[in-house]
């Protein structure tokens, strides 16, 4: 992703300096902080990227940031890394979310390799979220019956079945839906379950 940076949380200015001048080589936007608590309150919803944070910190650990996040809803992804890992502790912060687990030392490549791949993942869940909040849009021009012939469509019932179920004429069934698919610009059944699937993902509609 063109803006995606990594966001370094670590109380160590040495550790902060030299992975940020790693990656800054490698190419990688990032953005320094001594302490979680200075992450979140800087934080900005339009942040594209992944957290890279150490475990061990004077008050905020990596793990209660991880769980501030979740609290707050910032769903970029979590790297935590630590000298002093246990299986215990990777398993929590794995458990708890996060995209990866890593002990120091750490290879520069094997480091990098997981940066990328942790910013992939929030670019696939960015542009996943977008389609499922433009079906959604499109959900909402519908009209409360078309809403009706909608899901029951998705449910697999044929036009004669909803009109039976709605206690109306198969033609009139046949007027809805053209009107819906055309609201949603689908031009097949398939594409119309498709945003429906996409705009419940998204969250609770009135459908």
């Amino acid at each position: 992703m063109k803006d995606a940076t990594v966001f370094l949380v670590d109380d160590d200015a040495s550790v902060r300096d030299a992975l940020g001048l790693l990656l800054s080589l490698k190419g990688m936007r990032t953005q320094l902080f001594a302490a979680a608590e200075a992450f979140l309150e800087t934080y900005r919803p339009e942040w594209r990227g992944c957290v890279l944070t150490d475990l061990r910190m004077p008050a905020m650990s990596g793990l209660d940031l991880q769980q501030a996040m979740h609290d707050r809803g910032i769903l970029l992804p979590v790297v935590v890394l630590t000298a002093h890992g246990d299986v215990a502790t990777a398993r929590l912060a794995l458990k708890s979310g996060a995209f990866d687990f890593l002990e120091k030392p750490i290879d520069d490549e094997i480091l990098l390799d997981v940066l990328r791949n942790a910013i992939r993942e929030d670019g696939l869940r960015h542009d996943a979220q977008r389609t499922e909040d433009a079906a959604r849009s499109l959900l909402e021009r519908l009209t409360p019956r078309e809403h009706e012939v909608l899901n029951l469509l998705v449910e697999g019932l044929s036009q004669r079945e909803i009109a039976g179920r709605l206690e109306i004429s198969p033609r009139t069934v046949e007027v809805y839906k053209a009107r819906m698919m055309e609201k949603l610009r689908c031009r097949s059944l398939a594409e119309v379950v498709r945003t429906a699937i996409a705009a419940a993902n998204s969250g609770p509609t009135d459908t």
